[in-house]
């Protein structure tokens, strides 16, 4: 699995240690077996998993600005644990309102020795505790829906960071709260079938 994940790597201008590469591939082989029980994720093949869950996160890292991040709605940790381990420098909270996801999260934040992530379990609306530099979402329902949940938490420079599939515009249109839409990004996620884009918005 890590020379799978070596030439996905090669395809992109991401550079990692061969720590974190060793991470990943871990948290892969962590998300695989506790997907037989748990059902985290409809992807069952772990090479399938390095393209859809790893690369499709990690492509977004050079993107990112600031120091503190929230993860809503993460799941098994998509695409938190996967940035977190990139960017050790950052902080990241990843939010979930599932407890088998959180208790997944746990673990393996625990057997991967990573120090730069808080799990949560909460509603997003319901979480209040602090403010953030970029609000992150992957497969979350409409923008509308992420903005209007979200709106408390960014900061004053705080940025939203959708992972969308096909950029549709009349969904940012549709959004309801002040918002003005920063950047959108065609991400190039090697071996993916499909587009994906990354939709940044901050608020108006």
């Amino acid at each position: 699995m890590l020379s799978k994940l070596n030439s996905l790597l090669a395809q992109t201008d991401i550079s990692l240690t061969d720590q974190q590469k060793q991470q990943l591939v871990d948290f892969v082989r962590l998300l695989d077996k506790w997907n037989k029980a748990y059902n985290l994720t409809s992807v069952r093949n772990p090479d399938e998993m390095l393209v859809k869950h790893i690369m499709d996160s990690l492509v977004v890292s050079p993107y990112l600005e600031g120091e503190r991040f929230i993860d809503v709605g993460t799941g098994p940790g998509l695409p938190g644990i996967p940035l977190a381990i990139t960017n050790p420098d950052k902080q990241f909270v990843l939010l979930d309102s599932l407890g088998k996801r959180i208790t997944f999260i746990k673990n393996a934040l625990r057997e991967l020795g990573i120090q730069n992530v808080t799990p949560v379990l909460s509603r997003v609306e319901e979480y209040t505790e602090q403010q953030f530099d970029g609000i992150l979402s992957r497969a979350f329902a409409s923008l509308d829906d992420m903005v209007n949940w979200c709106y408390h938490l960014p900061n004053e420079q705080g940025k939203f960071y959708a992972l969308k599939g096909v950029y549709d515009e009349s969904e940012v249109q549709a959004i309801k709260k002040p918002i003005e839409l920063t950047k959108v990004v065609k991400l190039e996620v090697p071996e993916l079938v499909g587009e994906r884009h990354l939709v940044i918005l901050k608020k108006a």
